[in-house]
C-alpha cells in the first residue's frame, strides 16, 4: 500500500472509536484530547501514529498531513472516487453527476463514471459523453459487467471511495465485483423515489491490493460543502475546457457571454459536451456572488 511500517490507516470510525489497521493488526483507539482542542477530528483514511500500552489501551497521538479530505462522506487520502450512476431508479442527473466530478477534480482525486442498472435502460448517450471528457467509464449492470479486470487493475495500491445518489446500487456493485463483502443492499422506495440508507457508517474495506470505502448515499449537494467557491477556478474542474481555455480572446473569460470564446466554441463544435457546458454554467451561477470574505 506504500504506506510506512511506522503509521496505521483509519479504516472506520464509530461511536468516537477509531479502527486503525497496522502491520496487518486493527487496534481500537481514541483520539487524543489535544486535537478536540485544535478543532481537528481524524476521519477515515487519515494516516495515524498510535500508542499502544502494556495493557492493550490504544491512542491516535498524531495525525499526518492529509493529501485530500472531503467533507461529505468525512475521508482523508483518496486517489479515486467512482461516481456511481443508475440509468433508472432514480433517473440520472448530469448536474449532480458533474459538481461530484467538480469536487473530485477540485481535491486531485481521479473520477471513475461506473452506469448501473443498464440491463434495465441504456445510458442514453452519457458514457460517451463521459468517456470524451477523458474519464475511464465503465458498465456494472446484471449480466453486463465489462472491462472489470481494467477497472481492478486502476484501483491497485490506490484508496478508492464510492459516491452517487441513493439507490444508484453502489453496495450492489461493490459486492458484484468483490464479492467476498458481502454489503447489505436495500431495494428503491417507491414513495420517496430514492434508495433506503443502507449504508450506516463510512468504512475502508481491505481488499487484494487495494482499500474500498463504501458510503453513504445522499440526494442533494452542496456546492459551498465542497469548498468549490471560487468561480475563476471552477473551469479547472471540467479537464475538458484545458485545450481551449487559451484559444479565448479575454484573459479571465467567463465562458458564458463573451465573444470568441474558446469553451463555447468547442461547445458549438461538439468538441465539448453541451450537458457538461450546461452543468458548468449552472455551477458558476451558483457561486458566482460568494464573496472574498465569505470564503
Amino acid at each position: 500500500m506504500n504506506k510506512s511500517n511506522s503509521l496505521g490507516i483509519i479504516i472506520k470510525a464509530t461511536g468516537g472509536f477509531y479502527y486503525v489497521e497496522k502491520e496487518g493488526t486493527i487496534y481500537e483507539c481514541k483520539a487524543r484530547g489535544v486535537f478536540r482542542k485544535d478543532g481537528v477530528s481524524p476521519v477515515v483514511g487519515d494516516h495515524v501514529h498510535i500508542e499502544v500500552q502494556k495493557e492493550g489501551y490504544a491512542s491516535i497521538a498524531e495525525i499526518c498531513e492529509r493529501k485530500n479530505y472531503i467533507v461529505r462522506p468525512p475521508l482523508a487520502n483518496i486517489d479515486n472516487l467512482i461516481v456511481v450512476v443508475s440509468t433508472t431508479e432514480p433517473e440520472p442527473n448530469p448536474l449532480i453527476i458533474d459538481k461530484m466530478i467538480a469536487a473530485a477534480e477540485s481535491r486531485d482525486i481521479e473520477p471513475i463514471i461506473v452506469f448501473t442498472k443498464t440491463d434495465l435502460k441504456e445510458s442514453c448517450g452519457l458514457e460517451e459523453v463521459y468517456a470524451n471528457a477523458g474519464f475511464k467509464t465503465f458498465i456494472s449492470s446484471e449480466g453486463q459487467d465489462f472491462c472489470r479486470d481494467e477497472l481492478i487493475e486502476l484501483l491497485k495500491n490506490k484508496t478508492t471511495a464510492l459516491t452517487g445518489n441513493s439507490g444508484v446500487g453502489k453496495s450492489t456493485f461493490l459486492n458484484r465485483f468483490f464479492s467476498e463483502l458481502n454489503l447489505e443492499t436495500g431495494d428503491i422506495s417507491k414513495k420517496l423515489g430514492r434508495g433506503r440508507h443502507t449504508t450506516r457508517t463510512v468504512e475502508l474495506f481491505k481488499l487484494d491490493q487495494c482499500y474500498i470505502a463504501d458510503t453513504p448515499g445522499f440526494s442533494t449537494f452542496d456546492m459551498q460543502r465542497y469548498n468549490i467557491r471560487e468561480k475563476e477556478k471552477l473551469q479547472y474542474c471540467f479537464r475538458e475546457f484545458n485545450d481551449y481555455i487559451d484559444e479565448c480572446r479575454f484573459i479571465g473569460c467567463a465562458h458564458i457571454n463573451e465573444p470568441d470564446c474558446g469553451v463555447k466554441m468547442a461547445v458549438d463544435s461538439g468538441n465539448i459536451s453541451r450537458s457538461r457546458y450546461n452543468s458548468y454554467i449552472a455551477m458558476y451561477d451558483e457561486i458566482k456572488d460568494i464573496k472574498s470574505w465569505m470564503k
